[in-house]
Protein backbone atom coordinates (compact mmCIF):
# COMPACT_ATOMS: atom_id res chain seq x y z
CA UNK A 1 0.00 0.00 0.00
CA UNK A 2 1.58 3.29 -1.13
CA UNK A 3 2.01 6.17 1.28
CA UNK A 4 -0.58 8.91 1.06
CA UNK A 5 0.16 12.12 -0.79
CA UNK A 6 -0.22 15.51 0.86
CA UNK A 7 -3.37 16.17 -1.18
CA UNK A 8 -4.81 12.85 -0.02
CA UNK A 9 -4.12 13.68 3.62
CA UNK A 10 -5.71 17.12 3.30
CA UNK A 11 -8.70 15.64 1.51
CA UNK A 12 -9.09 13.02 4.23
CA UNK A 13 -9.11 15.74 6.89
CA UNK A 14 -11.87 17.60 5.02
CA UNK A 15 -14.08 14.53 4.93
CA UNK A 16 -15.43 15.03 8.44
CA UNK A 17 -15.75 18.81 8.47
CA UNK A 18 -19.51 18.83 7.80
CA UNK A 19 -20.02 16.42 10.68
CA UNK A 20 -17.78 18.49 12.93
CA UNK A 21 -19.54 21.77 12.18
CA UNK A 22 -22.97 20.25 12.78
CA UNK A 23 -21.82 18.35 15.87
CA UNK A 24 -20.40 21.55 17.33
CA UNK A 25 -23.76 23.28 17.01
CA UNK A 26 -25.58 20.14 18.17
CA UNK A 27 -23.67 19.73 21.44
CA UNK A 28 -22.85 23.36 22.20
CA UNK A 29 -26.03 25.19 21.26
CA UNK A 30 -28.87 22.66 21.04
CA UNK A 31 -29.82 22.79 24.73
CA UNK A 32 -29.27 26.54 24.80
CA UNK A 33 -31.43 27.05 21.71
CA UNK A 34 -34.35 25.01 23.03
CA UNK A 35 -34.10 26.48 26.54
CA UNK A 36 -33.62 30.14 25.77
CA UNK A 37 -35.06 30.63 22.27
CA UNK A 38 -37.84 28.07 21.76
CA UNK A 39 -38.69 27.92 25.49
CA UNK A 40 -38.89 24.13 25.61
CA UNK A 41 -38.88 22.72 29.10
CA UNK A 42 -35.73 21.02 30.32
CA UNK A 43 -36.99 17.46 29.89
CA UNK A 44 -38.16 18.01 26.30
CA UNK A 45 -34.80 19.46 25.32
CA UNK A 46 -33.15 16.42 26.86
CA UNK A 47 -35.53 14.06 25.03
CA UNK A 48 -34.63 15.55 21.63
CA UNK A 49 -30.93 15.10 22.32
CA UNK A 50 -31.51 11.60 23.73
CA UNK A 51 -33.55 10.51 20.69
CA UNK A 52 -30.82 11.81 18.42
CA UNK A 53 -28.09 10.03 20.38
CA UNK A 54 -30.01 6.74 20.46
CA UNK A 55 -30.63 6.98 16.72
CA UNK A 56 -26.95 7.69 16.21
CA UNK A 57 -25.96 4.74 18.40
CA UNK A 58 -28.18 2.31 16.50
CA UNK A 59 -27.11 3.78 13.17
CA UNK A 60 -23.42 3.37 13.96
CA UNK A 61 -23.91 -0.34 14.61
CA UNK A 62 -25.97 -0.80 11.45
CA UNK A 63 -23.62 1.22 9.28
CA UNK A 64 -20.59 -0.49 10.79
CA UNK A 65 -21.91 -3.93 9.91
CA UNK A 66 -23.16 -3.00 6.44
CA UNK A 67 -20.12 -1.02 5.35
CA UNK A 68 -17.83 -3.94 6.25
CA UNK A 69 -19.71 -6.27 3.92
CA UNK A 70 -18.78 -6.52 0.25
CA UNK A 71 -21.49 -4.80 -1.74
CA UNK A 72 -22.18 -5.45 -5.41
CA UNK A 73 -24.33 -2.37 -5.88
CA UNK A 74 -23.32 -0.13 -8.76
CA UNK A 75 -22.21 2.75 -6.52
CA UNK A 76 -19.99 0.61 -4.29
CA UNK A 77 -18.42 -1.22 -7.23
CA UNK A 78 -17.55 2.00 -9.03
CA UNK A 79 -16.92 4.36 -6.15
CA UNK A 80 -15.81 2.28 -3.14
CA UNK A 81 -17.75 0.97 -0.17
CA UNK A 82 -16.78 3.56 2.42
CA UNK A 83 -16.97 6.59 0.16
CA UNK A 84 -20.44 5.46 -0.96
CA UNK A 85 -21.65 5.41 2.65
CA UNK A 86 -20.00 8.78 3.18
CA UNK A 87 -21.91 10.24 0.22
CA UNK A 88 -25.27 8.91 1.44
CA UNK A 89 -24.63 10.26 4.93
CA UNK A 90 -23.63 13.68 3.63
CA UNK A 91 -26.92 14.05 1.74
CA UNK A 92 -28.91 13.06 4.85
CA UNK A 93 -27.08 15.60 7.02
CA UNK A 94 -27.53 18.46 4.55
CA UNK A 95 -31.23 17.66 4.11
CA UNK A 96 -32.16 17.40 7.81
CA UNK A 97 -29.89 19.48 10.03
CA UNK A 98 -31.23 22.93 9.03
CA UNK A 99 -34.71 22.08 10.37
CA UNK A 100 -33.33 21.34 13.86
CA UNK A 101 -32.27 24.98 14.34
CA UNK A 102 -35.38 26.56 12.82
CA UNK A 103 -38.78 27.19 14.40
CA UNK A 104 -41.30 24.44 13.70
CA UNK A 105 -42.55 25.06 10.15
CA UNK A 106 -46.35 25.54 10.11
CA UNK A 107 -46.56 24.20 13.67
CA UNK A 108 -45.13 26.99 15.79
CA UNK A 109 -48.38 27.23 17.77
CA UNK A 110 -48.84 23.48 18.15
CA UNK A 111 -48.56 21.63 21.43
CA UNK A 112 -45.04 20.96 22.64
CA UNK A 113 -45.45 17.19 22.26
CA UNK A 114 -46.27 17.68 18.55
CA UNK A 115 -43.22 19.87 18.08
CA UNK A 116 -41.20 17.27 19.98
CA UNK A 117 -42.15 14.64 17.38
CA UNK A 118 -41.32 17.07 14.57
CA UNK A 119 -37.83 17.86 15.83
CA UNK A 120 -37.15 14.25 16.86
CA UNK A 121 -37.88 13.02 13.31
CA UNK A 122 -35.30 15.37 11.82
CA UNK A 123 -32.87 14.46 14.61
CA UNK A 124 -33.15 10.78 13.64
CA UNK A 125 -32.44 11.48 9.96
CA UNK A 126 -29.58 13.78 10.85
CA UNK A 127 -27.99 11.25 13.20
CA UNK A 128 -28.26 8.43 10.66
CA UNK A 129 -26.42 10.59 8.13
CA UNK A 130 -23.93 11.72 10.76
CA UNK A 131 -23.19 8.10 11.72
CA UNK A 132 -22.75 7.10 8.07
CA UNK A 133 -20.17 9.84 7.54
CA UNK A 134 -18.38 9.20 10.83
CA UNK A 135 -18.02 5.41 10.50
CA UNK A 136 -17.06 5.46 6.82
CA UNK A 137 -14.50 8.19 7.49
CA UNK A 138 -12.96 6.46 10.52
CA UNK A 139 -12.79 3.09 8.78
CA UNK A 140 -10.81 4.69 5.96
CA UNK A 141 -7.86 5.24 8.35
CA UNK A 142 -6.67 1.61 8.46
CA UNK A 143 -7.76 1.10 4.85
CA UNK A 144 -5.63 3.96 3.51
CA UNK A 145 -2.39 3.02 5.30
CA UNK A 146 -0.67 0.00 6.86
CA UNK A 147 1.70 2.22 8.81
CA UNK A 148 0.94 2.82 12.50
CA UNK A 149 2.80 6.15 12.45
CA UNK A 150 0.87 7.28 9.40
CA UNK A 151 -2.42 6.12 10.93
CA UNK A 152 -1.66 8.18 14.02
CA UNK A 153 -0.86 11.11 11.74
CA UNK A 154 -4.20 10.72 9.95
CA UNK A 155 -5.96 10.58 13.32
CA UNK A 156 -4.19 13.78 14.38
CA UNK A 157 -5.11 15.47 11.08
CA UNK A 158 -8.71 14.38 11.54
CA UNK A 159 -8.87 15.80 15.04
CA UNK A 160 -7.07 18.97 14.01
CA UNK A 161 -9.79 19.54 11.41
CA UNK A 162 -12.40 18.77 14.07
CA UNK A 163 -10.99 21.46 16.33
CA UNK A 164 -10.58 23.88 13.41
CA UNK A 165 -14.25 23.30 12.51
CA UNK A 166 -15.34 24.01 16.06
CA UNK A 167 -13.22 27.15 16.10
CA UNK A 168 -14.94 28.24 12.89
CA UNK A 169 -18.37 27.74 14.46
CA UNK A 170 -17.44 29.84 17.48
CA UNK A 171 -15.90 32.59 15.40
CA UNK A 172 -19.11 32.81 13.40
CA UNK A 173 -21.17 32.74 16.61
CA UNK A 174 -18.95 35.39 18.20
CA UNK A 175 -19.47 37.65 15.20
CA UNK A 176 -23.27 37.41 15.47
CA UNK A 177 -23.55 37.49 19.27
CA UNK A 178 -20.98 40.27 19.49
CA UNK A 179 -23.13 42.45 17.24
CA UNK A 180 -26.20 41.88 19.43
CA UNK A 181 -24.35 42.76 22.67
CA UNK A 182 -27.12 41.37 24.87
CA UNK A 183 -26.87 40.01 28.40
CA UNK A 184 -29.18 37.05 27.82
CA UNK A 185 -30.63 35.01 24.96
CA UNK A 186 -34.32 35.26 24.01
CA UNK A 187 -36.74 34.42 21.20
CA UNK A 188 -35.33 37.39 19.29
CA UNK A 189 -32.20 35.31 18.62
CA UNK A 190 -33.97 32.88 16.23
CA UNK A 191 -32.50 34.69 13.24
CA UNK A 192 -29.00 34.59 14.77
CA UNK A 193 -29.06 30.80 15.18
CA UNK A 194 -30.52 30.40 11.67
CA UNK A 195 -27.68 32.39 10.10
CA UNK A 196 -25.01 30.50 12.02
CA UNK A 197 -26.55 27.19 10.96
CA UNK A 198 -26.77 28.10 7.25
CA UNK A 199 -23.14 29.22 7.10
CA UNK A 200 -21.97 26.03 8.82
CA UNK A 201 -23.94 23.74 6.48
CA UNK A 202 -22.64 25.60 3.42
CA UNK A 203 -18.99 25.35 4.49
CA UNK A 204 -19.42 21.68 5.41
CA UNK A 205 -20.96 20.83 2.04
CA UNK A 206 -17.99 22.43 0.25
CA UNK A 207 -15.49 20.48 2.38
CA UNK A 208 -17.31 17.21 1.66
CA UNK A 209 -17.12 17.90 -2.06
CA UNK A 210 -13.35 18.38 -1.83
CA UNK A 211 -13.01 15.15 0.16
CA UNK A 212 -14.71 13.14 -2.59
CA UNK A 213 -12.50 14.76 -5.21
CA UNK A 214 -9.15 14.29 -3.43
CA UNK A 215 -9.42 10.93 -1.63
CA UNK A 216 -9.26 7.73 -3.65
CA UNK A 217 -10.68 4.44 -2.40
CA UNK A 218 -10.03 1.45 -4.61
CA UNK A 219 -13.35 0.52 -6.26
CA UNK A 220 -14.43 -3.10 -5.89
CA UNK A 221 -14.39 -3.60 -9.66
CA UNK A 222 -10.60 -3.07 -9.60
CA UNK A 223 -10.03 -5.72 -6.93
CA UNK A 224 -9.21 -9.35 -7.72
CA UNK A 225 -12.56 -10.54 -6.42
CA UNK A 226 -15.28 -8.08 -5.54
CA UNK A 227 -17.18 -10.67 -3.52
CA UNK A 228 -14.46 -11.21 -0.93
CA UNK A 229 -12.34 -9.03 1.31
CA UNK A 230 -9.19 -7.93 -0.57
CA UNK A 231 -5.89 -9.56 0.31
CA UNK A 232 -4.57 -6.34 1.80
CA UNK A 233 -7.70 -6.07 3.94
CA UNK A 234 -7.60 -8.83 6.55
CA UNK A 235 -10.84 -9.42 8.36
CA UNK A 236 -12.34 -11.29 11.26
CA UNK A 237 -16.01 -11.85 11.95
CA UNK A 238 -17.82 -9.40 14.26
CA UNK A 239 -18.39 -12.24 16.70
CA UNK A 240 -14.65 -12.59 17.26
CA UNK A 241 -14.36 -9.11 18.73
CA UNK A 242 -16.79 -10.03 21.52
CA UNK A 243 -14.29 -12.66 22.70
CA UNK A 244 -11.40 -10.18 22.90
CA UNK A 245 -11.05 -8.51 26.35
CA UNK A 246 -9.22 -5.56 24.80
CA UNK A 247 -12.33 -4.76 22.75
CA UNK A 248 -14.33 -4.06 25.92
CA UNK A 249 -11.57 -2.16 27.71
CA UNK A 250 -10.88 0.12 24.76
CA UNK A 251 -14.65 0.57 24.37
CA UNK A 252 -15.03 1.85 27.94
CA UNK A 253 -11.99 4.08 27.49
CA UNK A 254 -13.40 5.59 24.29
CA UNK A 255 -16.84 6.04 25.89
CA UNK A 256 -15.41 7.89 28.89
CA UNK A 257 -13.35 10.06 26.54
CA UNK A 258 -16.40 11.12 24.56
CA UNK A 259 -18.35 11.75 27.77
CA UNK A 260 -15.65 14.14 28.95
CA UNK A 261 -15.45 16.00 25.63
CA UNK A 262 -19.17 16.17 24.82
CA UNK A 263 -20.51 16.99 28.29
CA UNK A 264 -17.98 19.77 28.78
CA UNK A 265 -18.94 21.13 25.36
CA UNK A 266 -22.69 20.92 26.05
CA UNK A 267 -22.79 22.42 29.53
CA UNK A 268 -20.06 25.04 29.40
CA UNK A 269 -22.40 27.60 27.69
CA UNK A 270 -25.12 26.97 30.29
CA UNK A 271 -22.51 27.32 33.05
CA UNK A 272 -21.46 30.66 31.53
CA UNK A 273 -25.04 31.94 31.17
CA UNK A 274 -26.67 30.62 34.34
CA UNK A 275 -23.84 30.25 36.89
CA UNK A 276 -21.35 32.97 35.98
CA UNK A 277 -24.00 35.16 34.28
CA UNK A 278 -21.59 36.53 31.68
CA UNK A 279 -22.64 38.31 28.47
CA UNK A 280 -23.90 36.20 25.54
CA UNK A 281 -20.71 36.76 23.55
CA UNK A 282 -18.90 34.56 26.09
CA UNK A 283 -20.89 31.51 24.98
CA UNK A 284 -18.76 31.77 21.83
CA UNK A 285 -15.49 33.06 23.33
CA UNK A 286 -15.02 30.42 26.04
CA UNK A 287 -15.69 27.40 23.78
CA UNK A 288 -13.39 29.07 21.25
CA UNK A 289 -10.60 29.11 23.82
CA UNK A 290 -11.28 25.44 24.59
CA UNK A 291 -10.96 24.30 21.01
CA UNK A 292 -8.12 26.61 20.07
CA UNK A 293 -6.11 25.12 22.93
CA UNK A 294 -7.01 21.65 21.71
CA UNK A 295 -6.03 22.62 18.18
CA UNK A 296 -2.55 23.69 19.25
CA UNK A 297 -1.98 20.59 21.35
CA UNK A 298 -3.12 18.26 18.55
CA UNK A 299 -0.02 19.16 16.53
CA UNK A 300 2.14 17.62 19.22
CA UNK A 301 0.23 14.35 19.44
CA UNK A 302 2.30 12.37 16.93
CA UNK A 303 5.59 13.40 18.55
CA UNK A 304 4.34 12.76 22.10
CA UNK A 305 2.85 9.40 21.11
CA UNK A 306 6.18 8.37 19.60
CA UNK A 307 8.22 9.41 22.64
CA UNK A 308 5.91 8.58 25.54
CA UNK A 309 3.52 6.00 24.09
CA UNK A 310 -0.22 6.19 23.61
CA UNK A 311 -1.11 5.05 27.10
CA UNK A 312 1.09 7.51 28.94
CA UNK A 313 -0.11 10.28 26.63
CA UNK A 314 -3.73 9.43 27.43
CA UNK A 315 -3.02 9.42 31.17
CA UNK A 316 -1.41 12.86 31.02
CA UNK A 317 -4.41 14.23 29.12
CA UNK A 318 -6.82 12.76 31.67
CA UNK A 319 -4.91 14.43 34.51
CA UNK A 320 -5.01 17.80 32.72
CA UNK A 321 -8.76 17.45 32.18
CA UNK A 322 -9.31 16.46 35.81
CA UNK A 323 -7.42 19.55 36.96
CA UNK A 324 -9.83 21.68 34.91
CA UNK A 325 -12.81 20.05 36.65
CA UNK A 326 -11.29 20.70 40.08
CA UNK A 327 -10.62 24.35 39.22
CA UNK A 328 -14.23 24.84 38.09
CA UNK A 329 -15.51 23.54 41.42
CA UNK A 330 -13.05 25.07 43.87
CA UNK A 331 -11.80 28.08 41.94
CA UNK A 332 -15.01 30.10 42.31
CA UNK A 333 -16.65 31.34 45.48
CA UNK A 334 -19.83 29.78 46.84
CA UNK A 335 -21.77 33.05 46.97
CA UNK A 336 -20.40 35.07 44.06
CA UNK A 337 -17.50 34.37 41.71
CA UNK A 338 -14.52 36.63 42.23
CA UNK A 339 -13.34 39.03 39.57
CA UNK A 340 -10.18 37.02 39.00
CA UNK A 341 -12.10 33.91 38.01
CA UNK A 342 -14.50 35.84 35.76
CA UNK A 343 -11.72 37.84 34.11
CA UNK A 344 -8.92 35.27 33.90
CA UNK A 345 -9.66 31.98 35.64
CA UNK A 346 -12.43 30.88 33.29
CA UNK A 347 -10.07 31.22 30.33
CA UNK A 348 -7.45 29.05 32.05
CA UNK A 349 -10.11 26.44 32.80
CA UNK A 350 -11.24 26.50 29.17
CA UNK A 351 -7.65 25.99 27.98
CA UNK A 352 -7.19 23.02 30.32
CA UNK A 353 -10.45 21.48 29.09
CA UNK A 354 -9.31 21.90 25.50
CA UNK A 355 -5.83 20.45 26.01
CA UNK A 356 -7.10 17.54 28.09
CA UNK A 357 -9.94 16.70 25.72
CA UNK A 358 -7.74 16.90 22.64
CA UNK A 359 -5.07 14.68 24.16
CA UNK A 360 -7.34 11.88 25.35
CA UNK A 361 -9.47 11.91 22.19
CA UNK A 362 -6.52 11.58 19.81
CA UNK A 363 -4.98 8.90 22.02
CA UNK A 364 -8.21 6.92 22.30
CA UNK A 365 -8.73 6.95 18.53
CA UNK A 366 -5.13 5.87 18.01
CA UNK A 367 -5.60 3.02 20.49
CA UNK A 368 -8.72 1.95 18.62
CA UNK A 369 -6.83 1.90 15.31
CA UNK A 370 -4.08 -0.11 16.99
CA UNK A 371 -6.69 -2.54 18.32
CA UNK A 372 -7.91 -3.13 14.77
CA UNK A 373 -4.37 -3.68 13.47
CA UNK A 374 -4.49 -5.21 9.98
CA UNK A 375 -8.12 -6.33 10.29
CA UNK A 376 -9.28 -3.51 8.02
CA UNK A 377 -12.23 -5.56 6.77
CA UNK A 378 -13.94 -5.27 10.18
CA UNK A 379 -12.74 -1.75 10.99
CA UNK A 380 -16.16 -0.18 10.46
CA UNK A 381 -17.79 -2.64 12.88
CA UNK A 382 -15.24 -1.84 15.60
CA UNK A 383 -15.65 1.90 15.17
CA UNK A 384 -19.41 1.43 15.05
CA UNK A 385 -19.41 -0.46 18.33
CA UNK A 386 -17.22 2.17 19.98
CA UNK A 387 -19.44 4.95 18.72
CA UNK A 388 -22.57 3.11 19.89
CA UNK A 389 -21.40 3.16 23.51
CA UNK A 390 -20.40 6.80 23.08
CA UNK A 391 -23.77 7.97 21.75
CA UNK A 392 -25.97 5.99 24.12
CA UNK A 393 -23.96 6.97 27.21
CA UNK A 394 -23.96 10.66 26.21
CA UNK A 395 -27.70 10.66 25.54
CA UNK A 396 -28.52 8.99 28.86
CA UNK A 397 -26.15 11.27 30.76
CA UNK A 398 -27.72 14.41 29.28
CA UNK A 399 -31.24 13.11 29.96
CA UNK A 400 -30.40 12.49 33.63
CA UNK A 401 -28.76 15.91 33.98
CA UNK A 402 -31.72 17.65 32.33
CA UNK A 403 -34.21 15.83 34.54
CA UNK A 404 -32.60 17.10 37.74
CA UNK A 405 -32.17 20.74 36.71
CA UNK A 406 -33.66 22.78 39.60
CA UNK A 407 -35.50 26.06 39.44
CA UNK A 408 -32.49 28.25 38.80
CA UNK A 409 -34.21 31.43 40.03
CA UNK A 410 -35.69 29.88 43.18
CA UNK A 411 -32.59 29.92 45.39
CA UNK A 412 -29.11 31.49 45.21
CA UNK A 413 -27.38 28.09 45.37
CA UNK A 414 -29.41 26.62 42.48
CA UNK A 415 -27.49 28.57 39.87
CA UNK A 416 -24.39 26.48 40.65
CA UNK A 417 -26.05 23.35 39.32
CA UNK A 418 -24.12 23.50 36.04
CA UNK A 419 -20.84 23.99 37.93
CA UNK A 420 -21.58 20.73 39.74
CA UNK A 421 -22.35 19.08 36.40
CA UNK A 422 -18.96 20.05 35.01
CA UNK A 423 -17.18 18.82 38.13
CA UNK A 424 -18.94 15.52 38.76
CA UNK A 425 -19.92 14.48 35.22
CA UNK A 426 -16.79 15.44 33.29
CA UNK A 427 -14.48 14.75 36.21
CA UNK A 428 -16.04 11.32 36.69
CA UNK A 429 -15.53 10.60 32.98
CA UNK A 430 -11.84 11.50 33.26
CA UNK A 431 -11.44 9.21 36.26
CA UNK A 432 -13.23 6.37 34.46
CA UNK A 433 -10.93 6.80 31.47
CA UNK A 434 -7.88 6.65 33.72
CA UNK A 435 -9.15 3.50 35.43
CA UNK A 436 -9.76 1.87 32.03
CA UNK A 437 -6.21 2.72 31.05
CA UNK A 438 -4.86 1.04 34.19
CA UNK A 439 -6.81 -2.12 33.32
CA UNK A 440 -5.43 -1.95 29.77
CA UNK A 441 -1.83 -1.36 30.86
CA UNK A 442 -0.82 -5.07 31.11
CA UNK A 443 -1.89 -5.61 27.49
CA UNK A 444 -0.08 -4.70 24.30
CA UNK A 445 -2.96 -3.34 22.27
CA UNK A 446 -3.59 -5.34 19.11
CA UNK A 447 -1.76 -8.42 20.40
CA UNK A 448 -4.44 -10.96 21.13
CA UNK A 449 -4.62 -14.04 23.28
CA UNK A 450 -6.82 -15.80 20.76
CA UNK A 451 -5.95 -15.43 17.11
CA UNK A 452 -8.63 -15.58 14.42
CA UNK A 453 -8.78 -18.87 12.60
CA UNK A 454 -7.66 -17.69 9.19
CA UNK A 455 -4.44 -18.99 7.63
CA UNK A 456 -2.98 -15.48 7.45
CA UNK A 457 -3.44 -14.93 11.15
CA UNK A 458 -2.04 -18.36 11.98
CA UNK A 459 1.03 -17.52 9.92
CA UNK A 460 1.41 -14.18 11.68
CA UNK A 461 0.99 -15.83 15.07
CA UNK A 462 3.88 -18.16 14.22
CA UNK A 463 6.23 -15.29 13.38
CA UNK A 464 5.32 -12.78 16.12
CA UNK A 465 8.23 -12.06 18.46
CA UNK A 466 6.07 -12.29 21.58
CA UNK A 467 5.68 -15.04 24.21
CA UNK A 468 3.03 -17.57 23.33
CA UNK A 469 0.18 -17.78 25.80
CA UNK A 470 -0.21 -21.53 25.81
CA UNK A 471 0.93 -23.03 29.08
CA UNK A 472 4.64 -23.57 29.38
CA UNK A 473 5.46 -22.63 25.77
CA UNK A 474 7.82 -19.74 25.08
CA UNK A 475 8.79 -17.84 21.97
CA UNK A 476 12.20 -19.47 22.08
CA UNK A 477 10.62 -22.82 21.13
CA UNK A 478 9.62 -21.57 17.70
CA UNK A 479 11.65 -23.43 15.11
CA UNK A 480 13.04 -22.09 11.88
CA UNK A 481 10.76 -24.47 10.00
CA UNK A 482 7.66 -22.78 11.43
CA UNK A 483 9.04 -19.42 10.35
CA UNK A 484 9.64 -20.75 6.83
CA UNK A 485 6.11 -22.14 6.69
CA UNK A 486 4.75 -18.78 7.80
CA UNK A 487 6.63 -17.02 5.01
CA UNK A 488 5.42 -19.63 2.53
CA UNK A 489 1.84 -19.10 3.65
CA UNK A 490 2.22 -15.37 3.12
CA UNK A 491 3.59 -15.93 -0.39
CA UNK A 492 0.75 -18.35 -1.23
CA UNK A 493 -1.72 -15.64 -0.30
CA UNK A 494 -0.11 -13.16 -2.64
CA UNK A 495 1.67 -11.13 0.06
CA UNK A 496 5.49 -10.74 0.15
CA UNK A 497 7.39 -11.49 3.34
CA UNK A 498 7.52 -8.60 5.80
CA UNK A 499 11.15 -7.93 4.94
CA UNK A 500 10.22 -7.19 1.32
CA UNK A 501 7.37 -4.75 1.98
CA UNK A 502 8.04 -1.42 0.30
CA UNK A 503 9.39 1.15 2.71
CA UNK A 504 10.26 -1.44 5.37
CA UNK A 505 13.96 -2.29 5.68
CA UNK A 506 14.77 -5.99 6.09
CA UNK A 507 16.74 -5.16 9.25
CA UNK A 508 16.43 -4.53 12.12
CA UNK A 509 13.47 -6.67 13.31
CA UNK A 510 11.77 -3.83 15.29
CA UNK A 511 10.72 -2.37 11.90
CA UNK A 512 7.71 -4.69 12.16
CA UNK A 513 5.39 -4.23 15.14
CA UNK A 514 2.43 -6.56 15.50
CA UNK A 515 2.57 -7.34 11.80
CA UNK A 516 2.32 -3.68 10.78
CA UNK A 517 5.08 -2.09 8.71
CA UNK A 518 6.49 1.05 10.33
CA UNK A 519 7.01 3.80 7.77
CA UNK A 520 9.53 5.65 9.89
CA UNK A 521 12.70 3.93 11.15
CA UNK A 522 11.90 4.64 14.81
CA UNK A 523 11.49 2.34 17.80
CA UNK A 524 7.98 0.96 18.40
CA UNK A 525 5.66 3.04 20.52
CA UNK A 526 6.02 2.47 24.24
CA UNK A 527 2.90 1.03 25.80
CA UNK A 528 3.66 1.97 29.38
Amino acid sequence: MDRLTLAGKIGFGLGHVLNDLCASMWFTYLLLFYHKVLYFNNSYAGVILLVGQLADGLSTTFVGLMSDRPDNSWLCRKYGRRKSWHLVGTLCVIGSFPFIFLPCLNCRQSDEWAQLIYYSAFAVIFQFGWASVQISHLSLIPALSNCQNERTGLTAIRYSMTVASNIMVYLIAMAFFGVNKSNSLSSKDEETFRNIMLICVGLGALASLLFHLLVHEEPQDNRPDSDVVPKNEKSVSPGYWFTDPQFYIVGVLYMSTRLFVNLSQAYMPLYIQESLQLDTVYIAIIPLVMFFSGFLSSFLMKFINRKAGRKLTYLSGALVGLSACIWVYYGVGEVDPGRFFKDYGIFCVAALYGIGGSTILVSSLALTAELIGENCGSAAFVYGAMSFTDKVSNGLAVMVIQHFIPCLKCCPACKWYFRDVLFFATGGAAVLGGMSLLVLSPFQVGQRRRQPGSRDHQAEAATERTPLLNGGTSSASMSSSSQRSAASAAMMNGSPPQSLIKGTPPLPPPAVVNGNAQCDPVPPYADS
